[in-house]
């Protein structure tokens, strides 16, 4: 009876309900402000489950240095173990990637990765010498924290920010700088079991990971649409795209779809920004060459008001992301401004256009498409009497004095269906 009564207790223990679960994340891409949120609803979440642990699986070439720090505020606050492990093979956690790697509780490599790079640069503008030096201090001192709070090599950790070095998973054990290598998340568990470590509030515990079962954790829709739009390539192009999408429906009015799309855009593009670094005054340089490049088209300028258009556009693009501490992933493509750049001018320039010069023409039906064509006087015009024009007889009123029949005649305007006309002999061409 006691042996029945003791497997009994034994098959609830470790029956699924009731087995070690581990809340698995993928950071997969930059680091950005839905990636920060990810990893702190993702550490919530496994705290509510009470789960041994959070995996975090990480593969990134960097990304903004505040979503970083709030990133790594969770991990070093969590209430329960964090373990960041750098795979698959091939994956690389480049700048900010290596702060969040050292904020772990425990730290791992899969082999085939690598570790580093962590100098920060401006973003956009080129910020000068002592900015750049205070960006650069202000993050060596940031990582030196965390290495030292983990008990990490800070040597090296300070060595990645300052001179952007990189180590393979072989060199990062023997240096110290993680805690283990592992080829997979099996091995990983298993290696890891019985490992202490200690939390946020002081409270030591051991890891009991060998039969956890990994519960995976993915991104939400809206986090991975933010993931997705908090790209400044992207957010950029949108609000290009909601600008050009309006100010087509304006010149063009009945489109509808163009007007829909632009307003759409333009939304998400400011949702965009939101998350990111940006310089209004930027934004207010882009706004005004779209000013400048309708001037153009309505304006004879010789090129002028385009030229500054173009310079305008430019100088916005360059500007808008802020020259503030970040890494070299969050930024604007050079081959993207340009692209845009000679997009907006084809576009200005050739559509815009096109739809102006559309407006401009003179009516060719109904009344006002009689102005300014000829006709024959079939009486004397004294001066009213009868006209000949498209072949059908209309009454007239003659502008400069009297006209004679058989006279050629140009309507000048059209008045309750009576033609006010001119000898074409007056007309002054």
């Amino acid at each position: 009876m006691k042996k029945l009564f003791l497997a009994g207790l034994a098959f609830i223990f470790i029956s699924p309900g009731h087995a070690q679960r581990i809340v698995s994340l993928t950071l997969d891409g930059a680091i950005n402000p839905a990636t920060a949120q990810y990893v702190h609803r993702g550490i919530e979440e496994a705290s509510r489950q009470r789960a041994t642990a959070v995996l975090i699986h990480l593969n990134t070439p960097g990304g903004l240095l505040e979503s970083t720090r709030h990133m790594v505020g969770d991990i070093l606050d969590a209430p329960l173990p964090v373990i960041v492990y750098i795979a698959p093979a091939g994956a690389h956690a480049g700048s900010a990637g290596v702060f969040v790697t050292l904020a772990a509780h425990i730290a791992a490599m899969a082999p085939g990765t690598n570790l580093g790079a962590a100098h920060p640069v401006s973003m956009g503008e080129q910020a000068d010498s002592v900015m750049n030096e205070k960006i650069t201090n202000d993050a060596a001192a940031f990582i030196r924290t965390i290495a030292e709070k983990r008990h990490r090599n800070f040597t090296w950790a300070e060595q990645a920010v300052r001179n952007s070095v990189s180590i393979t998973e072989t060199e990062a054990l023997r240096a110290h700088v993680i805690d283990l290598i592992a080829d997979r998340d099996a091995d990983l568990l298993q290696k890891i079991d019985g490992r202490r470590v200690a939390l946020a509030g002081g409270d030591t515990v051991t890891l009991h990971t060998a039969a956890a079962i990994i519960q995976p954790l993915p991104m939400t829709t809206t986090e991975a649409f933010l993931a997705l739009i908090s790209d400044p390539n992207v957010a950029y192009v949108l609000l290009l795209l909601g600008m050009f999408g309006i100010l087509f429906e304006l010149y063009n009015p009945g489109g509808v779809l163009p007007g829909i799309i632009g307003v759409i855009c333009l939304i998400v593009a400011f949702y965009a920004m939101n998350a990111l670094p940006v310089n209004y005054a930027g934004v207010a340089l882009i706004i005004f060459a779209v000013i400048l490049f309708i001037l153009e088209i309505k304006i004879a300028s010789h090129g002028a008001l385009a030229l500054g258009g173009i310079t305008s556009l430019l100088l916005g693009s360059m500007m808008l992301i802020k020259p503030d501490a970040s890494f070299d992933v969050i930024r604007l493509s050079w081959a993207v401004i340009l692209f845009s750049v000679l997009l907006t001018a084809l576009f200005f320039f050739v559509v815009i256009g096109i739809g102006l010069k559309a407006q401009q023409l003179k009516p060719v039906t109904g009344i006002q498409g009689m102005i300014g064509e000829k006709g024959v006087a079939i009486t004397a015009l004294h001066p009213s009497g009868a006209v000949l024009v498209h072949g059908e007889r209309w009454n007239a009123i003659a502008e400069e004095g009297s006209i004679a029949a058989g006279e050629t005649v140009e309507v000048v305007r059209v008045e309750n269906l009576t033609l006010h006309v001119k000898a074409v002999a007056s007309s002054k061409i």
